[in-house]
């Protein structure tokens, strides 16, 4: 079905800093812009880290990801890739 070669990969965020939803809103459209980011799930976790799911089919550096959060306003405190 997918003649696609590029295999979707997930990359885990921790954040701090996130308080409500419009902390979620604000993630979610920073990273969305990045170039290759297909889907960003947030779990809030208010006052602690929340846990950011990137879904991507591109190779993101750590620095992307972590301009994109601090332009959000918040910390990226870890990245966990899954390959």
């Amino acid at each position: 079905e997918n003649m696609s070669t590029e295999i979707d990969r997930t990359i885990e965020l921790s954040v701090d800093g996130m308080t409500c939803g419009h902390c979620v809103m604000s993630v979610k459209e920073e990273l969305g812009e990045i170039p290759g980011v297909k889907n960003v799930d947030v779990i809030l976790n208010s006052g602690a880290t929340s846990k950011v799911t990137v879904l991507t089919d591109t190779p993101l550096d750590d620095a992307a990801l972590s301009d994109a959060v601090s332009e959000a306003g918040f910390t990226l405190t870890g990245i966990s890739r899954d390959f």
